[in-house]
């Protein structure tokens, strides 16, 4: 078998997707997503101009080869753009060999570690009552795990939390906007939101909590330590992660489990965070870290130090990415939980998939390979639309992390 076209498609069914269709001599095709959140045409410029010529002619089931091809012949090695381009390529031949071989992708991975992967929601409000309402609502619709942001005293908005009725979703079109900040308002409401959590829907439901890179390592160790009596089941990305040292800090002063890495893009972003143990779960993820082939060893490096797996699942990875992961997260034993954000209905209509949700678990399906098609008429009728992430500024006009 030989690899005879690659293609990359971009459409926006509500938000903008890169899709990558690698194209076999013997009619079956694969799909990788290359979508970065923002940087979009970077990603879908790297791989037309620079590496699809590259792999035209190769053998798709040299998974490995192929990988440390692009990877190290390159020479100017990781970041978000790259690494994005590799996955892609890389899952798509990850989906030609499952269906070469007739069989899902977690059976190429080892096989089935569970029957099914537990997945959390997000619940936001622009309040408390607000939070704990859509909380409710996650509860009834089966969620077992459920992620709790709410608006802040004394700020007009806040990550996490919907402008309008319906899903939350990030990415702005147009030029970036800029939302206030205050670490000392946020500080002082987060343990009173999930005082009333716990209290309201008692100690049966996992609870988690994004602060968002917004944090000091102390900061967060402080915050970390006063939601301690609501056992969370995570604390996600406290602190940003270049100074690896500073989660030392928050490991000292606070148990609540920490999780980091959604903007990870290599094993080496997160070496010494596993190594030293002062993380709990890695969301690294598998478009942006790279691809199937080196998130398996990160994960077998992460299970020596009793880290497990939480990736990122936010609706900017297209289904091929979740699906990518469900096989992933059943295959792999270290697993820990999986994000879920459900797409829109014309997104779900652009990428049939397999994988479905039931009693707060999803399960990959047993489609060959990754189970999930592209339909090419209907994506090119959602035009790519500009679209970026919001600025974070402190209140005094201070540029801080978003």
């Amino acid at each position: 078998m030989k690899i005879t076209n690659a293609k990359v498609n971009v459409t926006c069914p509500g938000r903008n997707f890169v899709t990558l269709k690698v194209e076999t001599d013997e009619g079956i095709y694969g799909l990788g997503d290359a979508t970065l959140n923002g940087r979009e045409l970077s990603v879908a410029s790297y791989l037309q101009d620079h590496i699809l010529p590259c792999i035209i002619g190769r053998d798709p089931f040299q998974t490995e080869d192929i990988w440390q091809y692009l990877y190290r012949g390159a020479y100017w090695r990781r970041g978000p753009v790259t690494m994005s381009a590799i996955a892609a390529i890389d899952v798509a031949l990850w989906d030609i060999k499952g269906k070469a071989l007739n069989t899902p992708l977690y059976n190429l991975l080892g096989g089935k570690s569970r029957e099914g992967v537990l997945v959390y929601g997000h619940a936001n409000g622009k309040d408390t009552d607000s939070a704990l309402e859509d909380v409710a609502r996650h509860i009834d619709a089966g969620y077992k795990a459920v992620r709790v942001q709410s608006g802040i005293p004394g700020l007009a908005s806040t990550y996490g939390i919907a402008k309008n009725a319906g899903r939350y979703e990030p990415a702005e079109r147009g030029l970036p906007s800029e939302h206030a900040w205050s670490s000392e308002l946020y500080l002082r409401h987060v343990p009173t939101l999930f005082a009333r959590a716990r209290e309201t829907f008692g100690e049966g439901l996992h609870l988690l909590h994004d602060c968002h890179h917004r944090l000091t390592p102390i900061e967060a160790g402080r915050l970390g330590k006063e939601l301690e009596p609501f056992h969370l089941f995570w604390m996600e990305d406290p602190t940003p992660a270049e100074l690896q040292d500073g989660f030392k800090i928050i490991r000292d002063h606070t148990t609540t489990p920490i999780s980091v890495g959604e903007v990870f893009n290599s094993i080496w972003d997160a070496h010494d965070l596993i190594r030293n143990q002062w993380i709990d779960y890695l969301r690294m993820t598998i478009v942006h870290g790279g691809g199937i082939t080196p998130l398996r060893k990160a994960a077998d490096f992460a299970s020596l130090y009793h880290v497990r797996t939480g990736f990122h699942g936010a609706t900017d990875l297209s289904p091929v990415t979740m699906a990518a992961a469900l096989h992933f997260d059943t295959a792999i034993h270290n697993f820990g939980i999986q994000e879920l954000m459900p797409h829109t209905e014309e997104t779900d209509q652009v990428f049939p998939h397999q994988y479905s949700f039931k009693d707060g678990m999803m399960y990959p399906g047993d489609a060959p390979g990754l189970g999930v098609a592209l339909d090419e008429k209907l994506a090119a009728k959602f035009e790519y639309q500009r679209a970026y992430l919001p600025i974070n500024r402190k209140l005094d006009g201070t540029l801080t992390d978003w």
